[in-house]
């Protein structure tokens, strides 16, 4: 009877706590595996010294918080990265959490299955508070979200302020008011625009600013995207006059000899030692100027690319730089508030006052955080109609690889305009008719 008895109570206890059990809600994400050792994967394209300070001081403050959370982080630079994250994922050996340029650079991962939906986990807690909404934009894919931008940026022609009254110069509004001033620097012996092409990049910029302000906005973004018919795809005369206006700049000799041979920090460093009068640089440059050649030394304008162009001349070229998360991550929950942590207002702050670069976190660019230029740079960022993203980003990549080599061509003098439009519209045919066979 006691043996029966015994049974009994141990069985109403076994029921009691499967009871208590089912009554409760159990934790989830993070909460679920606290007591977990989690490792996760980082990989970005700042591998200078200054910037790999501040990763390391994120991880270090993310770390304190989450003691079972460990972030392994990995950089290479700009050019390698775009290699090396490709080769990742075909290897499917993707970190966690991936740096990517916007457009179309980030939505051919979402299109392949290999970015996570971050639309609920952004709008659907406080954290859609605290990012600059407008720069989350170029990373949907279809209405949803893949990724969170980090930082804003935009390109503006600086000039050197001495230069510019020692001949009595003004800051152009328009494209022939802007060669005036480049023939006047030219004729006293100045080089008007520093410029290094070694990585084409540079010179996509130029061209993929010029096309905005030279090609109907419909109409651009069809050839970008890919949608418009076959024989329409790039035909627009404004991607002919794009590159004419670009060529010019170097027949005129306008740019410095040789900038296909010439980094584009190299081509700055001439900027900041007073050797030329102008170029063409990211916001995110600012501060290396400032601290080049004084903060007062340098100015900024519009680049007037594109004046009696059909493209939207309140445009201006830029974009958010941002991180997307693996779609197959083992630690999805982890991974998010990680990147929650990183653009997090707190840690934006900490990035503008350690590197000068502006933050998309809400209310990380004041007076009390970064240079007044550089508050101004934001500010003629919030006053434009939109951003035309970088060109090498926002086409194919097998676009991309015949345009930016043109444009290299063009200014060696070997290949003109309309034979570099004629080779992306053949491409741009081929890429297109991948796609429509894939789908």
């Amino acid at each position: 009877m006691a043996r029966k008895l015994f049974s009994v109570v141990c069985l109403l206890l076994v029921v009691a706590v499967a009871l208590t059990g089912c009554g409760q809600k159990a934790p989830s994400g993070s909460e679920a595996n606290a007591s977990e050792q989690v490792t996760l994967r980082f990989f970005h394209k700042w591998p200078e010294p200054e910037h790999m300070e501040f990763y390391n001081y994120v991880i270090q403050e993310f770390e304190k918080d989450h003691p079972n959370i460990k972030i392994q982080m990995e950089a290479v630079a700009d050019e390698p990265y775009k290699d090396k994250i490709r080769v990742l994922m075909a290897s499917g050996e993707v970190p966690d959490i991936y740096f990517s340029w916007a457009g179309e650079f980030s939505w051919k991962f979402a299109r392949a299955g290999q970015a996570l939906d971050l639309t609920d986990a952004l709008l659907n807690s406080d954290w859609k508070d605290k990012i600059v909404l407008s720069a989350v934009e170029p990373y949907k894919w279809q209405g949803k979200i893949y990724g969170i931008p980090m930082r804003i940026n935009a390109k503006f022609m600086v000039y050197n302020k001495a230069l510019f009254e020692k001949y009595g110069l003004q800051v152009p509004k328009t494209w022939d008011e802007f060669l005036s001033v480049c023939e006047t620097l030219k004729q006293n012996g100045v080089t008007p625009i520093a410029f290094g092409n070694e990585y084409p990049w540079a010179s996509s910029h130029y061209v993929g600013d010029f096309n905005a302000k030279l090609v109907p906005v419909d109409v651009r973004l069809a050839d970008y995207l890919l949608t418009a018919p076959p024989d329409q795809l790039f035909t627009d005369p404004g991607y002919v006059e794009a590159l004419s206006r670009f060529k010019l700049l170097m027949d005129r000799g306008y740019f410095n000899p040789g900038p296909n041979g010439i980094s584009h920090s190299g081509a700055r460093s001439s900027f900041i030692a007073g050797k030329a009068g102008m170029m063409y640089v990211e916001l995110e440059e600012f501060i290396t100027i400032a601290e080049g050649m004084g903060k007062d030394a340098f100015g900024f304008f519009e680049f007037p690319s594109g004046t009696g162009g059909r493209g939207d001349q309140k445009l201006i070229t830029g974009a958010p730089d941002g991180f997307m998360i693996y779609s197959k991550t083992k630690h999805p929950q982890e991974a998010i508030e990680f990147l929650k942590f990183l653009t997090s207002p707190e840690m934006g702050k900490e990035y503008v006052k350690r590197l000068g670069i502006p933050s998309a976190a809400v209310g990380a660019v004041s007076s009390e955080t970064a240079l007044p230029i550089v508050v101004e740079g934001v500010e003629a960022i919030n006053k434009a109609s939109g951003m035309a993203l970088w060109l090498d980003t926002d086409i194919n990549a097998k676009i991309v690889e015949v345009y930016l080599p043109g444009m290299q061509a063009l200014l060696n003098g070997t290949k003109t305009p309309e034979q570099v439009m004629s080779e992306v519209q053949q491409v741009a045919r081929t890429v297109q008719q991948e796609i429509k066979s894939q789908q």
